[in-house]
């Protein structure tokens, strides 16, 4: 597959729709940490990132390598986002677990 990438120069493309889905499937993924876990899930997207960071650095492969730290920054960025969701959900954007009960 990587061959075939890089035979049509399509490594780029490749990469940047990755990044654009990786990126796209971390929204949910905070909302639903936040409803369930409350802004204590921070732990979890720090400890994702190290580890998806460290196994960028492990690869040898460059895409995968890209696509690992893709995944690791995107935890990072979602330890801000986990504290960002709590006040969208103060705000009335996003239902709160406690309206359920």
């Amino acid at each position: 597959m990587l061959d075939f990438l890089n035979q049509y120069h399509l490594t780029g493309i490749a990469v940047g729709a990755a990044t654009f889905l990786i990126i796209g499937l971390f929204h949910p993924l905070v909302i639903k940490a936040e409803y369930h876990l409350g802004v204590r899930s921070w732990w979890i997207f720090l400890i994702a990132g190290i580890l998806f960071i460290i196994a960028s650095l492990l690869v040898k492969e460059m895409v995968y390598s890209i696509l690992l730290a893709v995944i690791g920054f995107s935890s990072f960025w979602s330890i801000l986002e986990v504290f960002e969701q709590r006040k969208r959900v103060e705000k009335g954007w996003f239902p709160s677990k406690k309206d359920k009960k």
